[in-house]
């Protein structure tokens, strides 16, 4: 079991616990209607692979927000969190399966 890291003890390449969020197409059907965001490519398979994508994608915002988790679970405080910033690299593929990738 490793040892909790006090925040004033943080520092560049300090690794914080690792976490899983798992993503099914009803996640993201329950973040479209939360978010507004009902493009078809979160949702829609045909659709998605028709504009040349591997099959429905997650939300980047949703993907976004699953990833400052790590973070704001850690610190017990999502107002610890002042400026936080991401590059979109690779989509997060939600096969319509109900098991999470």
């Amino acid at each position: 079991m490793t040892a909790k890291i006090a925040y004033d003890e943080v520092e560049v390449g300090t690794e914080l616990p690792a976490q899983s969020f798992p993503v099914t197409r009803a996640t993201l059907v329950r973040y479209a209607g939360a978010s507004g965001d009902f493009n078809p490519i979160h949702w829609n398979e045909k659709f998605a692979v028709g504009v040349g994508l591997p099959d429905v994608i997650a939300h980047g915002m949703f993907t976004m927000a699953e990833a400052i988790r790590v973070v704001t679970d850690w610190t017990g405080d999502p107002a610890a969190v002042v400026e936080y910033g991401v590059r979109f690299t690779k989509p997060v593929v939600v096969p319509d399966d109900d098991t999470a990738p």
